[in-house]
């Protein structure tokens, strides 16, 4: 009996770990770490337990049977709990790329689906193989799926409109409901729904990887050219006669000549640490194992130095001299771990 367990916990359990693994090794650029990712698949087991009550508490307040419910209520309540893991990662910044979205969306449907799967099997550990490889290839994959289309949506909706704030998250969360009810429904057709998960997903994730590498590409050769103008202006001495050094000289009836100085400075940090950043994806893309040094440390310290003792008006007033798109500040949050 207990080998039986045993194998239908690695049925049901292998399959979105397994892709969640795939996922990651497909990145050449690495830009999750193993540790983040494990990280993320905790939380998204939480946002499972956290389910678990909120679903029992609301089957009692709405009076449906377990199959109605599952088909209406159900999806709705899991794709937001896994969207919130999402949501608070883009808006802090920690995920800059469609493949990013793509492996930590899909890691917090993978834990939640892992806890979902070892309450099933408490609750039912007569089940048979057929059922575990239902599971397996089927519900747990979808899980991490419809997270991982609402990640990737978001962040592509977030990126052609900056300005579209929390109205960017829409559509993808309601695909995603949609996507989960859909699937609930062919519970009658366990085979077919899970068919239709395998024929869908994988071919999904290849088509976004290959548009993602595209974009870090394309991004990273046109960041390399900004950064290094700016760097180029600020070591020249003719920064003053640039439209940024321009800008930056209207700013002294405005603040002190020690804050004019950090000014600058920050802004030659942010363009060097930049520039590092770009170097270690370029690295990472052609083989090699680059961290990031102790001098790089040191900027991302000073860094932050800076921006104490500028303080937030500066750092505002400064604003149109810096790069702040969503790209922008996911590099600097990403090379300072």
């Amino acid at each position: 009996m207990y080998a039986d367990l045993a194998v239908h916990a690695l049925v049901g359990l292998a399959p979105v770990v397994g892709f969640l693994a795939a996922l990651r090794l497909l990145d050449s650029y690495q830009l999750v770490s193993p540790r983040f990712v494990a990280a993320i698949v905790a939380v998204g087991a939480a946002a499972a337990g956290a389910c678990y009550f909120v679903n029992g508490g609301l089957v009692g307040a709405t009076g449906l049977d377990f199959t109605t419910y599952s088909r209406s209520v159900g999806p709705v309540v899991e794709e937001l709990a896994k969207a919130l893991v999402v949501f608070a990662l883009i808006r802090t910044h920690r995920i800059g790329f469609l493949v990013d979205a793509a492996i930590l969306g899909f890691a917090a449907g993978t834990g939640f689906a892992i806890v979902e799967n070892v309450w099933y099997q408490h609750l039912a550990p007569q089940a048979g193989l057929g059922t575990w490889i239902v599971r397996g290839f089927g519900t747990a994959l979808m899980h991490g799926g419809t997270t991982a289309i609402f990640a990737m949506m978001s962040l592509a909706l977030l990126e052609s409109d900056e300005r579209a704030g929390v109205k960017a998250f829409v559509p993808g969360i309601a695909l995603a409901i949609v996507l989960h009810a859909a699937y609930n429904h062919l519970t009658g057709q366990p085979k077919f729904a899970t068919l239709v998960v395998l024929g869908v997903l994988p071919p999904l994730m290849h088509a976004v990887f290959k548009r993602s590498e595209k974009a870090v590409g394309d991004w990273l050769g046109r960041g390399f050219d900004a950064d290094v103008a700016m760097l180029e202006a600020i070591g020249s001495g003719r920064f003053a006669d640039t439209p940024a050094g321009r800008y930056l000289a209207t700013l002294r009836t405005r603040f002190h000549g020690p804050i004019i100085a950090d000014l600058l400075c920050y802004l030659r940090l942010t363009s060097e640490l930049a520039l590092r950043a770009k170097g270690i994806l370029l690295m990472r893309e052609n083989g090699f194992d680059v961290d990031i040094d102790e001098a790089t440390r040191a900027k991302i310290t000073e860094m932050a130095y800076l921006e104490k003792s500028i303080g937030r008006t500066g750092l505002l007033a400064i604003r149109p001299l810096v790069h702040t798109s969503h790209r922008d500040l996911w590099q600097l949050r990403w090379i300072s771990g």
